[in-house]
């Protein structure tokens, strides 16, 4: 349980990454996504997953491929 609850982390952490490189705001992309910013700040800390709808949308949005999402750096 522990390590997929530290993969949803990892994958906030980089959504998060990718979201800051881009100059966006949570707020911002979350009007993007079309969701609330509490909801993208939660994935974001890895306390909810994106459907994976959302998580394909998050990529287009954030103009990156899926798998770059899940490049984990450890």
């Amino acid at each position: 349980m522990t390590n997929k609850i530290t993969k949803f982390y990892k994958l906030g952490r980089n959504i998060a990454k990718y979201r800051k490189q881009k100059g966006l705001s949570q707020n911002k992309l979350a009007e993007m996504l079309d969701i609330t910013r509490e909801h993208l700040g939660n994935i974001e800390i890895g306390t909810k997953t994106p459907t994976m709808a959302l998580f394909i949308k998050i990529a287009e949005t954030l103009n990156i491929k899926e798998k770059d999402l899940f490049d984990f750096e450890d």
